[in-house]
């Protein structure tokens, strides 16, 4: 939320893979000089496609190829706006806002190259009285 400020983990992060459903902070691909928050939902070589409000992840270890992401595990009635279908490159990611409906995120920029995204939300550290690990 505006004004949180947060501890992320940049150090061990640069050596990990993103996985999906991380909240990662991350050079904006289209202004480097501007720092995004935003939730990994797409990996490096699959397709995700976004049409009636939900998202679809492609990838070769589903069954038919697709999954139907649920995000219920951190997102509330979640409804995904727009109609389109990606496919990523190798080191790149597909990242969505968890605001759905008012999100500047993949949807409307494109994918996230590897080399921008600079570490993991760990802990919320102010205001005190939501004092916690983010992303969970």
């Amino acid at each position: 939320m505006d004004g949180d400020y947060l501890i992320i983990d940049e150090i061990s992060y640069r050596f990990e893979k993103p996985e999906r459903g991380d909240v990662v902070i991350f050079r904006y691909p289209l202004d480097p000089s501007q720092f995004f928050i935003k939730r990994i939902i797409g990996l490096p070589g699959e397709t995700v496609k976004v049409q009636d409000g939900k998202v679809f992840v492609f990838n070769a270890e589903a069954s038919n190829n697709e999954i139907a992401l649920d995000e219920s595990a951190y997102l509330d009635n979640v409804y995904t706006p727009g109609n389109l279908e990606m496919t990523l490159k190798d080191n790149e990611y597909f990242v969505l806002g968890d605001n759905r409906r008012a999100s500047s995120d993949s949807r409307k920029w494109g994918t996230v190259p590897r080399k921008y995204v600079l570490g993991q939300t760990w802990l919320r550290a102010w205001p005190f009285s939501r004092l916690g690990v983010v992303g969970e």
